[in-house]
C-alpha cells in the first residue's frame, strides 16, 4: 500500500527552529565564551540560535 503524496515530508521544506535544547544552548554559550566551568545548566540565558 502506497502513502497518498499529501502526506509525504518534502525535503525542501525546512522550518528554521527558533527553540533550541538546553544542550544545544550550552554549546552556543561555550562557543561565545559566556560559559564558565561550573555554571548551573538550569536558568540558562536567552540565546539566540545561529544564522
Amino acid at each position: 500500500m502506497s502513502q497518498h503524496r499529501s502526506l509525504k515530508g518534502s525535503g525542501k521544506i525546512t522550518a528554521k527552529r527558533n527553540v533550541l535544547k538546553r544542550f544545544e544552548r550550552i554549546n552556543l554559550l561555550i562557543k561565545r565564551g559566556q560559559w564558565q566551568e561550573g555554571d548551573r545548566g538550569q536558568g540558562l540565558r536567552k540565546t539566540m540560535p545561529e544564522a
